[in-house]
C-alpha cells in the first residue's frame, strides 16, 4: 500500500507494519484531517466510536471484506464519513497507484455534497493540500504522485461504463425504488479488474423489503459470505418509537453530532401527526417503513374544532364528484374559519348508508349533507347552490379539480354567471404532486398550530379521519382516494381552499415555527 512520498510518508514513530490496518488509517486520518464545516471547522478530526467500528471491518487484513453496509438514522455522520474514506484512498495508507475511486449518489446535488466535503478535508490540511488537485467543476480529485482519480458519479447523469473502481462508495442508496439501479451495477460490474476491490454503502434504510438496499441488507444477513460485512442501527420494532431510548438505538450520534433536542421534537411532532410517523420511522429510527398513516390524529384535528363564524372575503375548494360520489366545496375566511357543503344523489341514500357505514341519511336530515335528485350528482342543482353562493357572500377565489369542471360551467352559465366571472373567480388546481404537496404542508401547519376551525361539521370529520397521503419518489405528497378507507372529497376540498387562502394573504400570516414538513428536510 502506497502513499505519497513526501509529506504523506510518515515516520515509524506514529505507524508500525505490526499495527492493525484500520488503526493505521483512523491515525493517518486523525492526523492529516480537520473538520470541513460547523462549529469545529478546522479543528483535527476525533473518530467518533461508530466510525472506528466501521473502519474495524472495512480494513482489516486479518478478515479482509469486499462489501460493507453501514445503515444509520440520518444526520449521523455518514456523508462526512464517505468523504474521509475518499481521502484515505486517494492520498493515504489505502491510495493504490493508478487506481480510480468512485461515489455514487442518486442525485447531482447529493453527488456535490460528498465531493465538496473530501475537496474542503484536503483544502484544510496542510500535509495534503498542496500534492492534491482539486476539480471542482468535473468533481473530481486527483493525487498526480501515484495516478489516483476519484470522481463523484450521480444517477442523473449519464452513466460511463468505461470504469474500473478499487473503491465505491455507494451514498444513500436506500433512496433508490425497486430492486435494480443502472448506477449501482454499473460500478458494481466494473470492480472485477482490481484483486481487492472494496464497495461501501453508506445509508439510511429504504422503505420497502424489495428495495435494492433492503435486498443487500437481507442477503448480508442471512448469507454465510464472510465478505460482506454489515453494520446495522435500527430501533426494534416493539419499542416505544418515541422514546429516547429507542432513538438511541438507531443513532449512536445522538447528543454528540446529532441535535437531541431537534430529533426529540420531530419525534413529539410523529406522535402528534400520523402522517409523519412513517417518515420518522423510516428516516430518524432507521426501519423500513412506508406511510399509510392517516394524514392527521384525531387529537390534532380536534384541536381545531372551535366553531366556525365567518367574516369578509373567503376562499374555496371544489372537488367534483362524477356519477354518485361525494361533491365537496369547503370555503375559509381569512381566519381559517371553515364552512363545508357536501352533495350526494338524494336515491339510495340510505343503502349508501350502510354500505359506506356512515349515517348519510341522518346527516341530511340535520342539514349537514344535500341531496340531489335522481341516482347520480345532478350538476345543474350544484351549480345553483354555488351562484347563490356568490351573490350572498363575498367569495374571492374557488380553486377546483380541473377534470370535471367542464360538466360544471355550462351549468354555471345557466344559472347567471357570466363566463368572464367564472375565469376571474375560479382557479384550476392539479391533484397530482407538483400543486398538492406544498398545499398539504400549508394544511399540516394550520392544524399543528390549531389556526383552523371547522366546528366538528360531521361530513368533514368523516373525510379527515379517512385520509391517507401518497408519496413519489421524490417525497412530494399527494391524498389518495384509493388507499383511503372511505370518502376524503372533503379534506381534498379543504386543502384546496387552504392553499388558496394562504397564496392570498402571504405565507408569512400562515407559517410559525412548527413546520412539520420542513424539519425533515
Amino acid at each position: 500500500m502506497g502513499w505519497s512520498d513526501k509529506p504523506l510518508k510518515h515516520s515509524p514513530k506514529w505507524y508500525d507494519d505490526r499495527d492493525l490496518r484500520y488503526l493505521r488509517n483512523i491515525a493517518w486520518i486523525e492526523r492529516n484531517c480537520f473538520v470541513p464545516s460547523g462549529k469545529d471547522v478546522g479543528k483535527p478530526i476525533r473518530m467518533r466510536p461508530v466510525q472506528r467500528l466501521l473502519f474495524r471491518m472495512a480494513y482489516s487484513n486479518v478478515d479482509p471484506a469486499r462489501r460493507v453496509i453501514f445503515s444509520v438514522g440520518r444526520k449521523n455522520m455518514k456523508t462526512a464519513t464517505s468523504a474521509l474514506i475518499n481521502v484515505l484512498h486517494i492520498c493515504g495508507p489505502e491510495a493504490f497507484p493508478n487506481s480510480e475511486l468512485y461515489s455514487t449518489a442518486l442525485s447531482r446535488d447529493q453527488a456535490a455534497i460528498v465531493f465538496s466535503l473530501a475537496a474542503k478535508i484536503v483544502r484544510l490540511s496542510p500535509t495534503l493540500r498542496d500534492f492534491v488537485t482539486i476539480r471542482d467543476t468535473l468533481k473530481e480529485i486527483y493525487n498526480p504522485d501515484q495516478g489516483v482519480l476519484y470522481k463523484a458519479l450521480s444517477a442523473d447523469a449519464a452513466t460511463t461504463f468505461g470504469l474500473s473502481p478499487s473503491l465505491a462508495i455507494h451514498d444513500e442508496l436506500g433512496q433508490v425504488k425497486g430492486s435494480r439501479h443502472q448506477l449501482y451495477e454499473a460500478v458494481e460490474t466494473a470492480t472485477a479488474a482490481h484483486s481487492r476491490p472494496l464497495s461501501i454503502v453508506i445509508s439510511t434504510q429504504a422503505p420497502n423489503d424489495g428495495d435494492l438496499l433492503s435486498i443487500l441488507i437481507d442477503d448480508a444477513l442471512k448469507s454465510e459470505d464472510k465478505r460482506t460485512k454489515l453494520l446495522l442501527f435500527r430501533a426494534a420494532e416493539d419499542a416505544d418509537p418515541f422514546a429516547i431510548e429507542t432513538v438511541r438505538q438507531a443513532n449512536p450520534g445522538l447528543g454528540d453530532v446529532q441535535n437531541q433536542e431537534e430529533v426529540m421534537a420531530m419525534a413529539e411532532d410523529a406522535r402528534r401527526m400520523p402522517s409523519r410517523e412513517a417518515e420518522y420511522r423510516n428516516l430518524i429510527l432507521n426501519q423500513r417503513v412506508e406511510a399509510h398513516n392517516p394524514f392527521v390524529t384525531k387529537s390534532v384535528w380536534m384541536m381545531s374544532g372551535d366553531s366556525p363564524v365567518q367574516r369578509g372575503g373567503l376562499y374555496g375548494g371544489l372537488d367534483l364528484s362524477e356519477t354518485n360520489d361525494l361533491t365537496a366545496l369547503v370555503l375559509v375566511d381569512e381566519q381559517f374559519n371553515v364552512k363545508p357543503h357536501f352533495w350526494l344523489p338524494g336515491d339510495g341514500l340510505v343503502e349508501r348508508s350502510r354500505q359506506d357505514r356512515v349515517p348519510y341519511d341522518l346527516w341530511a336530515k340535520e342539514g349537514y349533507l344535500n341531496t340531489t335528485p335522481g341516482a347520480s350528482i345532478e350538476y345543474e342543482y350544484v351549480a345553483e347552490y354555488i351562484a347563490k353562493l356568490f351573490n350572498g357572500k363575498d367569495i374571492r377565489k374557488i380553486a377546483f379539480d380541473r377534470y370535471n369542471m367542464r360538466h360544471l360551467k355550462p351549468w354555471l352559465i345557466k344559472a347567471g354567471l357570466s363566463e368572464s366571472f367564472i375565469e376571474d373567480k375560479f382557479v384550476d388546481f392539479g391533484q397530482g404532486y407538483v400543486s398538492m404537496s406544498p398545499a398539504l404542508r400549508n394544511l399540516e401547519s394550520l392544524l399543528l398550530n390549531a389556526k383552523l376551525k371547522h366546528g366538528n361539521h360531521p361530513v368533514l370529520n368523516m373525510c379527515a379521519a379517512n385520509s391517507v397521503v401518497k408519496r413519489d419518489e421524490a417525497g412530494n405528497r399527494k391524498l389518495d382516494k384509493a388507499k383511503s378507507r372511505g370518502r376524503i372529497d372533503g379534506m381534498v376540498s379543504l386543502t384546496m381552499a387552504c392553499s388558496v387562502a394562504s397564496e392570498a394573504l402571504g405565507q408569512s400570516k400562515v407559517f410559525s415555527n412548527v413546520d412539520a414538513e420542513s424539519i425533515f428536510n
